[in-house]
């Protein structure tokens, strides 16, 4: 079944330094027309910086892919060194202007690109399903939580504040919070839209000015908003968005003298490397928002049907490729195995197919790389000794569609148990007792979330409680709300993401002191 066609248009267009780009020496493809029935949009494919799509210094791009088919959609400008340093200066420039419109006016900028975003939820998401292969209902979804993300700081501009306090009569004190400057900000692949409004919104909320880094694998959606920042009103250099790999574009972010904090989510490994990159050169502040293993548990006093429904998006929502995707599956003994037997049948329930087929509930995973990533935990499973109860096999010959895969029979030792696959595959383990199973939840290097299925309320807080984790859910699973910062423990991450402690990640204090007497 044919979804999309596409169209590709070249045309010349300024290069944002008073040059115009001449067709036969310069010339570059500054949009996409995709094409879907009576539908057509036109993508930017160059670097976001000053307001404008420009080329790459050297002109270089890369493939961009759709998980479905394997296909190339297009290319797009990579960056490297150099274009950071561009993006940077651009950034240092636009501080003065940004931090000089009132705090309110900042906030009607951000409420005025949710209404743009919301005006084109429909292209943006089938975008998203594009470039990354989760459904078009499931992309849709996300751009509604984008929308409440920047009106939810939007609210934030002028309310963020320091403290007066009465210490002496003979002198007058107070804090003041302040944006830290130019921050970079480097987002992953498997929420495009959502980890690019995170970052963004609370940054710009707070007054700073940002270069950030979109995912070699997924940067389409990004970039379209790229269009409507300028169309919102945002000052040229405030945001700068930049299409490319993580070396050399996301280390020279990471390595910049001139910024004063690095964001980033991905995995744990990348993670440490970010932390050694801002210590080595500036020692620039940093968040990371990293990997998880995260325990889902369930007792056997626990609405079995609310469970399985929450158990199983847990693990396989957007194809297991989730930080905080609930992988080990504690089932207490006694409902143990009518809990497999359900959740079984709900993973046969499920169908994988093209993300843009509505009737599909499941898409592919993001591109070949990770396909073959997750096909090797499976053997993995399987050579150990797990039982492979359900699915974990390749669908058709084109595209990285992959059954989602259920384990049972799994021990602590286990790769499948201990390492994150970032994948849809399941670890079903059997429990007693409630001390067993806390030990067992937490027995990782990772920290970012958990969950707890249960009718008793003070089992329920005795099981909070001891989480080791960042983010605990009771009787549901993987709810974030914009008011609700988000974050995580141990290896899984520093600092926190999304409501008020968000804003404390893009802010520093300067302590005042007036002698009056």
């Amino acid at each position: 079944m044919a979804f999309w066609h596409w169209s590709i248009v070249t045309a010349s267009r300024s290069l944002g330094h008073g040059l115009c780009a001449r067709r036969c020496v310069m010339a570059f493809s500054t949009h996409v027309h995709v094409e879907s029935g009576a539908k057509s949009w036109s993508l930017p494919t160059g670097l976001f910086i000053n307001n404008a799509f420009i080329p790459s210094v050297t002109g270089s791009k890369f493939d961009t892919i759709d998980p479905s088919t394997g296909d190339v959609i297009t290319q797009v400008f990579q960056a490297g060194k150099e274009d950071v340093d561009i993006a940077v200066t651009a950034a240092q420039k636009a501080l003065a202007t940004w931090q000089s419109i009132p705090a309110a006016e900042r906030g009607k900028c951000l409420l005025k690109l949710a209404d743009l975003i919301e005006q084109n939820s429909t292209e943006l998401a089938e975008l998203e399903s594009l470039d990354n292969g989760k459904t078009v209902k499931d992309a849709i979804g996300d751009v509604q939580g984008v929308v409440e993300v920047y009106r939810y700081y939007a609210g934030w501009t002028d309310k963020i504040a320091g403290q007066t306090l009465d210490i002496d009569p003979k002198l007058h004190t107070y804090t003041r919070v302040e944006p830290l400057g130019v921050v970079g900000q480097i987002i992953p692949w498997n929420y495009p839209l959502m980890m690019q409004a995170w970052k963004l919104a609370p940054a710009l909320a707070c007054g700073n000015t940002i270069v950030m880094k979109t995912s070699e694998k997924t940067p389409l959606s990004g970039l379209k908003v790229a269009e409507l920042i300028a169309k919102a009103g945002f000052p040229p250099g405030v945001v700068n968005i930049l299409s490319g790999f993580g070396t050399p574009c996301g280390e020279a972010i990471a390595r910049h003298r001139d910024i004063a904090k690095i964001a980033f989510t991905g995995s744990t490994a990348v993670g440490r490397k970010i932390m050694i990159m801002a210590a080595e050169s500036n020692l620039k502040k940093v968040t990371l928002e990293l990997g998880g293993k995260s325990p889902n548990i369930v007792f056997d006093d626990a609405d079995l049907d609310q469970a399985v429904e929450a158990c199983f998006g847990g693990i396989f929502e957007n194809m297991g490729q989730n930080c905080c995707a609930g992988s080990r599956v504690f089932v207490q003994a006694g409902i143990y195995d009518l809990f497999v037997e359900k959740f079984r049948q709900k993973m046969s329930q499920a169908k994988l197919g093209h993300p843009r087929d509505p009737t599909a509930t499941m898409g592919p995973l993001v591109d070949a790389q990770q396909f073959n990533s997750v096909s090797s935990y499976i053997s993995i499973g399987v050579k150990e000794g797990a039982t492979l109860a359900y699915g974990g096999k390749r669908q058709g010959t084109k595209g990285f569609f992959l059954e989602p895969a259920l384990f049972t029979d799994v021990t602590d030792s286990m790769r499948i148990y201990q390492e994150e696959i970032f994948g849809p595959v399941a670890c079903v383990v059997k429990f007693e007792t409630e001390e067993e199973v806390l030990k067992k939840a937490n027995a990782t290097s990772y920290g970012l979330a958990a969950a707890v299925h249960t009718n008793d309320l003070r089992r329920a807080v005795r099981m909070e409680k001891g989480m080791k984790a960042g983010n605990v859910w009771v009787n549901c699973y993987n709810l974030t709300l914009p008011q609700l910062p988000f974050g995580g423990f141990k290896q899984s991450g520093i600092g926190r993401e999304l409501g008020e402690y968000g804003l404390r990640e893009y802010t520093q204090v300067k302590s005042v002191v007036m002698n009056l007497a």
